[in-house]
């Protein structure tokens, strides 16, 4: 049975192949041109399938890097990982590698689904008897030296973990229904504490994106946790989007949550610009509306601002697929930022302030392309810099580390990324399963570690560390009670 149903399964993926070749051509539309503030929106296409063209994961065969731009060396940081997806640098340098895979269980309720969910797992490198994941593994580079000298499983059996964050000799883990706390002091090898429910997260048994990211805000008062859509646009119902497509902030005391922006399709990447103190994310838009459609992107994050989804994308481009319509919703959505084009799938997000990056990377952000599926010619594969000026993005984004596509194969997918204890770039490999260090090629370190959660309060007005605390347990409706999770 289950050979019966890969073989159709990969019949109709072929038919839709065949179909999206008649589709809005690639060749004729110049991608740079979404890129940037203003980007440029064709219209939307609509086909019986999606277009659909995945690289095959060959993986990557000894001495084989990524390429790097003038000025940079890579090396390989970690290999022999599982599926490693975030990166999160502690106070004293050691880095943590989570490993993870989606819930199993998901239910499918449209044929194109099976056809995605095969494609998918082509595009992951799926198949055979894949090894445990869903773990979270300690680097320690003892001398600085940029060399993992020390590495350490601090946790495992996790469920489809994402996001981190560290304060206060605890450990708060983003899992795919849920935001855990861990007791963990710094310089340990192992976590053998009890860990307890800060607060509970839309779950499954439907739970299409499970990928929940974290970022602590710069007074460490709050936490912040993504929370991506159930649907493409909204096709399960709008019951099953409940307190999804948006960026709940957390109480860390009390756990109490409110929605603190919505309307963002799958947002990832969160982290905190430590110029200004202001909450950033990447977000993966929509599919199945041709290949140029819809922009993924990254944006700050405005205290109760609403992006669009489902109802309208990049401000208020309407999407005819969803019903009802809501054109009181639409007036409502707010233009992101910054396009990175369509399709790139951006997962990962790191700013370079503090770094020791060349100063050609001094003060923007690099951002991580895991690659595109829904068009039928590539796009992403490969980490990007994005030059800002004045807390906001200032000029075109430069590819930064390539090579991961190599004649329609993929040796790797890069995902989220971090600063490591020596300021030099890491890039999370899920599909290549390493973790890729990126640094200066005249040696250059910082003079101590800079961790990823930078806690010190930001005199800023309307930024998320003075936000709107979440209220009091049982004075609103709960996140999870609100469907989408848009305020009236």
């Amino acid at each position: 049975m289950k050979k019966r149903l890969a073989y159709t399964v990969f019949l109709s993926a072929s038919l839709g192949l065949a179909l999206s070749a008649c589709s809005d051509s690639n060749d004729n539309f110049d991608l740079s041109q979404q890129v940037g503030p203003d980007p440029v929106l064709p219209e939307p296409i609509s086909l019986l399938l999606p277009d659909l063209k995945v690289a095959e994961v060959v993986g990557w065969k000894d001495n084989e890097t990524p390429a790097v731009a003038e000025g940079l060396k890579v090396t390989a940081y970690a290999k022999d990982l599982v599926n490693p997806r975030t990166l999160h640098t502690l106070p004293n340098g050691d880095v943590l590698v989570v490993q993870s895979r989606a819930p199993e269980g998901k239910p499918l309720s449209r044929p194109k689904d099976y056809i995605r969910g095969f494609i998918m797992s082509m595009a992951s490198g799926g198949g055979g008897s894949p090894p445990p994941s869903n773990l979270i593994t300690l680097l320690r580079d003892t001398n600085r030296d940029g060399t993992v000298d020390e590495r350490h499983d601090l946790l495992k059996d996790l469920h489809s973990p994402f996001g981190l964050a560290w304060i206060d000799d605890t450990l708060y883990v983003a899992a795919a229904d849920a935001i855990v706390a861990y007791p963990y002091k710094l310089g340990q090898t192992e976590i053998s504490g009890e860990p307890r429910v800060l607060t509970p997260l839309p779950g499954g048994p439907l739970n299409h994106h499970w990928t929940k990211d974290l970022a602590l805000s710069p007074d460490g008062r709050m936490l912040y946790v993504s929370v991506g859509s159930n649907s493409n646009a909204a096709e399960n119902g709008l019951e099953a989007e409940k307190g999804r497509a948006a960026i709940w902030q957390v109480d860390r005391q009390s756990g109490a949550a409110r929605v603190f922006a919505s309307g963002l399709r799958n947002p990832n990447g969160l982290t905190f610009n430590p110029e200004t103190g202001a909450l950033w994310t990447v977000v993966n838009e929509r599919d199945e509306l041709g290949p140029n459609l819809v922009p993924d992107y990254m944006t700050s994050v405005k205290e109760n601002a609403f992006y669009g989804w489902p109802w309208s994308y990049y401000g208020n481009h309407v999407d005819a697929r969803v019903y009802p319509p809501r054109p009181d919703m639409v007036e409502r959505a707010i233009k992101p930022d910054y396009a990175l084009s369509s399709h790139v799938a951006a997962l990962g997000l790191a700013f370079t302030q503090g770094s020791a990056m060349p100063d050609t990377y001094a003060a923007g952000a690099f951002v991580g392309q895991r690659g595109s599926w829904n068009r039928n010619a590539f796009n992403g594969y490969k980490v990007v810099y994005v030059p800002f000026e004045n807390g906001m993005p200032s000029g075109k984004a430069q590819d930064v580390v390539t090579g991961f596509l190599q004649n329609e194969q993929a040796r790797g997918r890069p995902v989220g990324l971090g600063i490591d204890g020596t300021g030099a770039l890491l890039v999370a490999d899920d599909a290549g399963n390493t973790v890729w260090r990126v640094a200066a090629a005249d040696g250059k370190v910082t003079p101590q570690p800079v961790g990823t959660d930078q806690v010190s309060p930001v005199q800023q007005t309307a930024t998320p560390a003075q936000a709107t605390p979440p209220p009091a347990s049982g004075t609103t409706p709960s996140p999870t009670e609100i469907a989408p999770a848009t305020q009236p």
